[in-house]
């Protein structure tokens, strides 16, 4: 783990946009400081580092002096663009990896928001960076990145402790191994992989069963809690949450903007939460107990459906219902009828005239439940065959914005 102390703004940190675009600038000893180069970001366990063996260990005199920097770049990326930006950011990494005074990389995806990215480099010392960063060379290696990414963030920080600490001989650590040993157990990660996240909105969905006979009794305790406060922090807050039931299945999608890791234990601690989640435990199937922590990740992993399909018109227009659907399917087949459904939802979504406003699916093993916005009320029946042999769920509470 590298530990970096943060230097005045006026020394090592900036926020700003792409370089060529407008920005606010602050400076570094009388120079522009200006963004990073155009590296993507954090991707979750998908990383690549290199030119790591580029790095000496510097001796204890030089380690009393160091002026190793780290620069780390946030980039929110645009829908669509993912693999535009992975292929722009394969061609530029190479590119930079011969920079001199460039040590490494890494390019990583956040795992409560598939749009945000984060890319962290390491240089000898802030000279060749800025000199780097501030040419012309620059600017044009990072142009194929520009069609890519919403918003950047830039932040340059001087490393002034490091474990293991190459000036005390201190030797790095080997990557475990890949046996089955070495990794850590499955199944109890409630978000393994960044969770699909289009015109900036957070999409996921929980889903469990409750023992047959107590139906009535726990839609009467879903539907009736206090909701929990919206803002979570800063960046990320609640937008919705659409509780549905069919026989002995519940779901509950949830929308949020910001980091769906952040609203879920946001929601998690809630005292009228907890509340509701406690009278629910004697009907549900299988046994949780959310007091502790290792029970209730391995429940929320197991309860996890993820959005893999979202679509929508441009624009919605009038009243929109919201409703759902259970699809019978075998787990072999989910992902490929998931596609099928969401392929045939978004033709609906691009034609001005139908009824279909939004439609998202959501789809793990041989659970498939499609969340769709109806232009109009929604009536019992399917006027417009949006059921597509799936069977209408019940909805048993719909709640936005500050009410989320």
């Amino acid at each position: 783990m590298a530990c970096c102390r943060a230097h005045s703004s006026a020394q090592c940190r900036a926020r700003c946009r792409w370089p060529g675009r407008p920005s606010h600038r602050r400076t570094t000893g009388g120079r522009p400081h200006r963004r990073g180069p155009g590296r993507p970001a954090l991707r979750e366990e998908r990383s690549v580092t290199t030119l790591d063996e580029r790095r000496t260990a510097p001796s204890p005199a030089e380690a009393e002096t160091s002026t190793r920097l780290r620069v780390v770049l946030l980039l929110d990326v645009l829908d669509g663009k993912e693999q535009q930006f992975l292929q722009a950011y394969e061609q530029i990494r190479h590119q930079v990896a011969a920079v001199p005074g460039h040590i490494s990389d890494q390019l990583c995806q956040s795992l409560g928001n598939s749009s945000q990215w984060l890319i962290t480099s390491e240089w000898e010392s802030s000279e060749p960076f800025l000199e780097w960063v501030e040419s012309a060379a620059h600017r044009k290696m990072v142009e194929p990145l520009h069609g890519c990414v919403r918003d950047t963030t830039s932040l340059r920080f001087v490393i002034e402790r490091e474990t293991p600490d190459p000036a005390l001989g201190e030797a790095r650590k080997s990557p475990r191994s890949s046996s089955a040993s070495a990794r850590p157990a499955a199944g109890t990660d409630p978000l393994p992989a960044p969770p699909l996240c289009t015109g900036g909105v957070v999409r996921h969905a929980i889903t469990f069963t409750v023992t047959p006979g107590s139906e009535e009794k726990v839609a009467r305790l879903l539907a009736d809690y206090e909701s929990p406060k919206a803002q979570v922090d800063d960046t990320t807050r609640l937008l919705r949450t659409s509780l549905y039931m069919h026989g002995n299945r519940v779901v509950r999608a949830v929308e949020v903007t910001g980091d769906l890791g952040n609203a879920l234990r946001h929601v998690a601690q809630q005292p009228e939460v907890r509340a509701v989640e406690e009278a629910i435990n004697p009907y549900l199937e299988e046994e949780r107990d959310l007091t502790d922590a290792a029970s209730a990740r391995a429940f929320f992993a197991r309860a996890a459906l993820p959005a893999v399909e979202h679509a929508t018109s441009d624009p919605q227009a009038g009243e929109v219902t919201r409703v759902a659907y259970l699809h019978p399917i075998d787990a072999q087949q989910g992902p490929s009828e998931a596609r099928r459904l969401a392929g045939l939802d978004a033709a609906d979504c691009t034609d001005p005239g139908h009824a279909l406003a939004a439609a998202t699916v959501f789809q793990r093993g041989d659970v498939l439940v499609r969340v769709l916005d109806v232009r109009g009320p929604a009536d019992s029946g399917d006027p417009h065959g949006l059921a597509r042999g799936g069977r209408r769920m019940e909805l048993i509470t719909d709640r936005t914005s500050h009410d989320a």
